[in-house]
């Protein structure tokens, strides 16, 4: 059975660390026969960014209808100014 794992590389250092974690994903699925299906969506800053939300409605789908999350850092000094509710940490 393959699993279904949703990368959310979030912001900051967490694209970094997590494009990192997804290439040993890779290799294992690669060399050991890993069953996994990944997929990437926004969330935190990026999300903002994107779709003017921290946990875009396609990234809460996503998440449902996933095996497993691969959660980056989110947040950061340029969003203290936006509403709480806004905010990528919240």
């Amino acid at each position: 059975m393959t699993s279904k794992l949703l990368v959310l590389p979030g912001d900051g250092i967490g694209p970094e660390i997590v494009a990192e974690a997804v290439k040993v994903l890779e290799a294992l699925r690669r060399d050991h026969g890993l069953s996994i299906e990944m997929e990437e969506a926004p969330i935190g800053g990026a999300g903002y960014d994107a779709e003017g939300h921290p946990l875009p409605e396609v990234t809460l789908e996503l998440t449902r209808q996933s095996d497993a999350v691969l959660l980056g850092a989110v947040g950061g000094p340029q969003y203290d100014t936006l509403p709480r509710e806004l905010r990528p940490e919240r």
